[in-house]
């Protein structure tokens, strides 16, 4: 259940190892307190996440429920990521934000296209099994 080629998953982990950088290193000023930190913690989620749709699931016995869990850990990263976007939305205006934003962009146009359409095509198959009724 593969999302990412080789290719693929090492321009996306580029892309976030820049999103954390900036995130943690970057001159961000946020107007609320504890908005940073919420900030970093979902851009560190997002990489916990990305991580975990190629994650190997060969250990779960039943095809549903290796179909199952590919799908929410799916959902979750694109949750993950509309968090960030809305954590970045947070910080004051400036050219930290702006370096944020794009690293932002730059991870969603990477990831966004092949996880919709990885879920699509999950959730065809589950709906598939779940109305045929096929047991493992």
């Amino acid at each position: 259940m593969q999302v990412f080629d080789r290719a693929e998953r090492d321009a996306l982990r580029r892309d976030w190892l820049r999103l954390i950088d900036l995130s943690v290193w970057g001159e961000l000023k946020a107007a609320r307190l504890g908005a940073l930190p919420r900030l970093r913690r979902r851009v560190a989620e997002l990489g916990e996440r990305l991580a975990a749709i190629d994650a190997p699931r060969d250990w779960i016995p039943q095809s549903r429920e290796r179909l199952k869990s590919a799908l929410a850990t799916a959902l979750a990263a694109r949750d993950t990521l509309a968090q960030c976007a809305q954590a970045l939305d947070e910080m004051e205006p400036g050219a930290a934000r702006d370096a944020l934003r794009v690293a932002l962009e730059r991870v969603e146009q990477c990831c966004a296209p092949r996880i919709a359409a990885s879920t699509e095509r999950w959730a065809r198959r589950l709906d598939a099994l779940n109305s045929a009724r096929i047991e493992d």
